[in-house]
């Protein structure tokens, strides 16, 4: 993917293309402490994805190495970052490297799928709500 898209529309024809194909396993944490709720997803190196729509601005720490869509266009985020973004984008990413996302918003909320309605409209597309039969990969070789 040598150009990520910026706009929602372009997002979702991205997100509706890469559903499908075989699926990755994002290995997805919630936690929710101090009024705080975070979510940390990790993203295997040379994973095309996209984001949930966002209902609330949240701060983004990335650990890693991802080329991303953010508030101010698209980036390439290398080692560790953190970013802020608005409430209602949709994000595309393309990992270079195994990379850690975690979103963290204010909440008082302190059951995962409540957090999850929360912060998306789109909680319905979320993995930790969908049925995904996820691609095998071959073992590395010793």
């Amino acid at each position: 993917m040598s150009e990520l898209v910026a706009s929602t529309d372009k997002v979702r024809a991205l997100e509706a293309a890469i559903l499908g194909m075989p699926q990755v396993n994002f290995e997805t944490q919630m936690l929710a402490h101090g009024g705080l709720g975070a979510r940390t997803i990790f993203i295997p190196a040379g994973t095309v994805l996209t984001g949930a729509m966002t209902n609330i601005e949240n701060v983004c720490v990335v650990c890693g190495d991802i080329t991303v869509t953010t508030d101010h266009g698209e980036k390439r985020v290398t080692g560790f970052h953190v970013l802020t973004a608005k409430a209602g984008f949709k994000r595309a990413g393309l990992s270079h490297a195994d990379t850690w996302w975690t979103t963290i918003w204010r909440t008082e909320l302190t059951d995962p799928g409540e957090m999850e309605e929360e912060m998306t409209c789109e909680a319905d597309m979320l993995q930790t709500r969908r049925a995904v039969s996820f691609e095998s990969r071959p073992a590395l070789e010793k």
